[in-house]
């Protein structure tokens, strides 16, 4: 249910006229610089802290696989009886609440924080709910400086995506799949994805659910079946993909998501390896590109600058992500 449906009154507060969100996040420490490629891009900056970010951008926190939530900022202060008093000029009517403290920022006890909830929303105007209220109040503390805010929290649909009908062992996860879309396509508005080698349809599944146009293309049958299989799974169109070589496609894409071929007991050669990279340079403007072995050096002979780099592992299983214009 929408927040704005309700009649809400903050009053005056401690702010300035421009909105404020903050964005919690958590990661696993081996994708921690995905994480932080994937932030700056949908933000335009790094996270302020080691687990917070603050911004005038306003983000959809189920867009990220790290997002935790996002915090409405609605009113500031240097201590927590400031915020306690300001929160007693919110009027919520019949309209039930309960306040969380987020779990980042500064450090307290559970105790600590029990009360701090206690505290503000002792002083709120509204029915105090703990489950299942109609608004989510969130405070949290940064380097001393309290803030309450609507809370926003991710539903987190995309997590269905892990049991798809067919996969491969060493498929892209829903996880990292979704951030790469994200790092591809940062605005949505207008933008088209191509995956000119979708394999089972990962890539896909996250750009359709996020509401990104996109095609897919792969030369092996077996692949574009089953990714029209898992996309039929997800209520999504299977005509996006369809069997092609890459190297002949022809039209341009905003962005492109391309995970190179890779054959765990061989080498995939280096002259076809080339060859893909150039095409993708005809076909897109804006690539993240997928591979399992060092491409610095290939990717500047075929034109493309690399804005940014990490590397995931999915068990013994390492891949390098490379963010290039």
């Amino acid at each position: 249910m929408n927040t704005n449906d309700f009649d809400m009154t903050f009053g005056p507060s401690s702010m300035s006229d421009k909105s404020s969100y903050l964005y919690t996040y958590a990661c696993h420490e081996t994708e921690r610089v995905l994480c932080l490629m994937e932030l700056t891009e949908l933000f335009g900056q790094g996270p302020d802290g080691a687990d917070w970010l603050e911004s005038e951008r306003r983000v959809d926190p189920d867009r990220s696989p790290f997002l935790s939530a996002c915090l409405d900022v609605k009113m500031t202060g240097d201590s927590i009886e400031s915020i306690a008093e300001q929160a007693g000029r919110i009027r919520l009517n019949q309209t039930t609440f309960k306040v969380v403290c987020l779990k980042a920022g500064d450090r307290f006890s559970y105790d600590q924080l029990r009360g701090y909830e206690r505290m503000v929303g002792g002083q709120i105007e509204g029915t105090a709910q703990m489950k299942s209220p109609d608004v989510t109040l969130g405070l949290i503390s940064l380097n001393g400086i309290w803030r309450l805010g609507l809370l926003h929290e991710p539903e987190r649909a995309w997590l269905e995506h892990k049991r798809k009908p067919q996969n491969y062992s060493t498929g892209l996860s829903s996880r990292v799949a979704r951030a790469l879309v994200n790092l591809a396509v940062p605005r949505i508005s207008g933008a088209t994805l191509l995956d000119p080698c979708c394999g089972m349809g990962n890539v896909l599944i996250e750009a359709f659910s996020m509401g990104i146009p996109a095609e897919g293309r792969d030369i092996n049958p077996l692949a574009v079946r089953g990714a029209r299989v898992n996309l039929r799974h997800y209520g999504y169109d299977d005509n996006k993909v369809a069997i092609q070589d890459m190297n002949t496609l022809q039209g341009h894409y905003d962005a492109a998501v391309l995970d190179l071929p890779y054959n765990l007991c061989s080498v995939f050669p280096e002259d076809e390896q080339l060859r893909m990279l150039k095409s993708l340079r005809r076909l897109s403007d804006r690539a993240v590109i997928v591979s399992t072995e060092p491409l610095r050096e290939q990717l500047t002979d075929t034109g493309w600058k690399v804005v940014s780099h990490c590397t995931t592992r999915k068990g013994s299983f390492a891949r390098d992500i490379w963010l290039c214009e």
